[in-house]
C-alpha cells in the first residue's frame, strides 16, 4: 500500500511535532532542576530552534547548554562587619558583605603585591617563581602556546620537574588548541602532571563542553601567587632579546603577591584539578587559618563561574555600579553587557559619577566590535567616556570610587560572566587601589574619545541580531 504524499507530510509533522515537544520538555526540565538562570536572549534563541530545527538543536543543547555544575551546597554564613559601625557605607564592607552571602572566601592578607608595568617586567616575575620554586608548581591558563614564550616556560617545567619539584599544569579543553597544540606528551614524559580542563572530543562531562576554564594562575609553594589577563603565549607578553615577536605585543595586566591571600588560590586551583581529573565539585579547604594570614593589606579572591551557586562577579559588578558614588573606570578588551549591567553603568553616569571605558578600537574578535556599539551608544549619551586604544588592550580591571580595584581573567561580556570559569582579586587597600588606578590612567594617553556614528536601519538590525548570540560572544 503506497502513501500519498499529503499523508507522508502528515507523518512528518506528526514526527517534527513530538520531538520538538521532547526537545522543550528536556529544555524545561533541565532549566528548572539545574535551576539555570538564563539571560533571555539565549532562552529565546533556544526556544526558537529547538522548534524550528529539533534535530540539530537537541544534540547541541545537550553538549552546550548546561551553564552551571550541580555540586555541593555551600552554605554562607552571616557577614561580621569589622567597622565600628553596623550599617557600613564603605565600599569594601558591602563588597564583603556581598561575597559572604554567596560564600565565596573571606577578605585575607597579602604582602609585596608587585603590579606588571609592562610584559617584560610579567614574564620576568613569572621565571623567577618558576625557578625560586621549592616544593611544587601549580599552572592554570586557557591558552599554552607552542611559541617562543611557550617552549620556554615548557622547558623551565620540564627542569624543574627533573629536579623533583611538584609541577602541575592544568590547560583548558579548547584552549590548548588555540595556541598550535603544544606537546602535552613530552611534559609528561618528563614528570610534570598535565591535564586538560574539559576537552571537547573526550570529555565524560556531557552539556558542560561550553563552559570553558578561562582562569590564568600560577601558585608556587602554597604561597606565592600569580595572576591576571595574560595566556601564555608570545602576543600577551613585551618581546625581549630572549623571545623573538612578528607583531606588536598586546598590552595587558597583571600581578604577583605572597601570603594567605595565595594559598586561597592554591585551595581554588585544588578545586578545578580535581573537577577536570574527576568530573566532581568537591568541598573546599577549611578557610586559611588565622595564625597564617599575616600581612598589611587585606584582598579577597572571587571566583565565578559555572562551580559557583551565584552569578558572584556580576553581581558584584552591579550591585558596586548601583551604589558607585565618584567615579568607575573599566578596562576590557570585549565590551557586550547584559542589560542590568548596562543599566546600573548608565545610570551611574547620569547620577554624576564619572564612567570611563578603556578599550581597542579593534580587537582580534571580530564579531563582540560589531556587537559593542549598541552598549556604547548609550553609555556616552548618558554621559559616560569611552576611550579607544589604537592597539590590543587585554586587561581586565575594574576600580570603583578609588575604594576599591577589581583585577583578573574577565572581561566584562556576557560569555565571561555567565560561562566561563574566571578568577579575579579584589583590593580593598586605598594605597593599592591608587596604584591600579595611575596604571589605568598610563594606557589612556595615546588614547581617542569614541563618537557614535550615525545609525542606519540595517546597522540597527544588524546589531540586533548579533545581540541574539551575545551569551556566546
Amino acid at each position: 500500500m503506497t502513501m500519498t504524499y499529503g499523508s507522508l507530510v502528515g507523518h512528518w509533522a506528526t514526527l517534527h511535532s513530538l520531538i520538538v515537544m521532547v526537545g522543550l520538555s528536556i529544555y524545561v526540565t533541565t532549566s528548572h532542576t539545574l535551576h539555570l538562570r538564563r539571560h533571555p536572549s539565549a532562552a529565546i534563541a533556544w526556544v526558537v530552534a529547538l522548534v524550528l530545527l529539533p534535530y540539530v538543536t537537541l544534540p547541541l543543547y545537550l553538549v552546550f547548554g548546561i551553564r552551571k555544575v550541580k555540586g555541593y551546597q555551600k552554605s554562607a554564613k552571616k557577614y561580621e562587619s569589622t567597622s565600628q559601625t553596623s550599617n557600613s557605607d564603605a565600599l569594601k564592607d558591602r563588597v564583603q558583605e556581598l561575597a559572604a552571602i554567596m560564600a565565596l572566601p573571606a577578605a585575607s592578607n597579602y604582602h609585596q603585591l608587585n603590579i606588571h608595568e609592562d610584559g617584560a617586567q610579567a614574564l620576568q616575575s613569572l621565571r623567577n617563581m618558576i625557578d625560586g620554586a621549592k616544593r611544587s608548581i601549580d599552572l592554570c591558563t586557557f591558552i599554552f602556546a607552542r611559541d617562543g614564550l611557550g617552549d620556554e616556560i615548557a622547558q623551565s617545567l620540564k627542569r624543574r620537574a627533573r629536579e623533583g619539584i611538584q609541577v602541575r599544569l592544568m590547560v583548558d579543553g579548547v584552549g590548548a588548541y588555540l595556541g598550535g597544540r603544544t606537546d602535552f606528551k613530552s611534559l609528561s614524559a618528563e614528570g610534570v602532571q598535565v591535564i586538560l580542563f574539559v576537552p571537547p572530543l573526550r570529555s565524560s562531562l556531557r552539556g558542560r563542553t561550553n563552559l570553558r576554564n578561562h582562569r590564568k594562575m600560577v601558585i608556587t609553594d602554597n604561597e606565592w601567587l600569580w595572576c591576571g589577563g595574560r595566556n601564555l603565549s608570545t602576543d600577551y607578553f613585551k618581546a625581549d632579546d630572549s623571545i623573538a615577536s612578528e607583531s606588536q605585543p598586546w598590552v595587558d595586566l597583571s600581578f604577583d603577591l605572597h601570603g594567605a591571600l595565595a594559598m586561597q588560590a592554591q585551595q581554588q586551583f585544588e578545586q578545578d584539578w580535581v573537577f577536570a581529573k574527576q568530573g566532581t565539585v568537591v568541598e573546599p579547604d577549611p578557610p586559611v587559618s588565622p595564625e597564617l594570614s599575616t600581612g598589611p593589606a587585606i584582598g579577597q579572591l572571587i571566583a565565578s563561574g559555572p562551580d559557583q551557586i551565584d552569578d558572584t562577579l556580576f553581581t558584584i559588578l552591579v550591585s558596586c555600579f548601583f551604589i558607585s558614588r565618584k567615579r568607575i573606570s573599566l578596562v576590557t578588551p570585549y565590551f557586550v553587557p547584559n542589560p542590568m549591567m548596562l543599566m546600573s553603568l548608565t545610570l551611574a553616569a547620569r547620577r554624576g559619577v564619572m564612567v570611563d571605558l578603556l578599550m581597542p578600537k579593534k580587537s582580534n574578535h571580530f564579531l563582540a566590535d560589531l556587537a559593542r556599539h549598541r552598549a556604547l551608544r548609550e553609555l556616552t549619551a548618558a554621559g559616560a567616556r569611552v576611550w579607544f586604544l589604537p592597539y590590543m588592550i587585554h586587561a581586565k580591571a575594574v576600580v570603583v570610587d578609588d575604594e576599591l580595584a577589581l583585577v583578573g581573567t574577565a572581561n566584562l561580556d556576557e560569555r565571561s560572566l555567565f560561562l566561563n570559569y574566571e578568577l579575579m582579586v579584589s583590593f580593598y587597600e586605598p594605597a593599592e587601589v591608587k596604584r591600579f588606578v595611575q596604571w589605568i590612567e598610563r594606557q589612556k594617553y595615546p588614547a581617542v574619545l569614541y563618537r557614535p556614528q550615525p545609525l542606519s536601519f540595517w546597522r540597527e538590525i544588524r546589531e540586533g541580531l548579533l545581540l541574539w548570540l551575545a551569551f556566546q560572544l
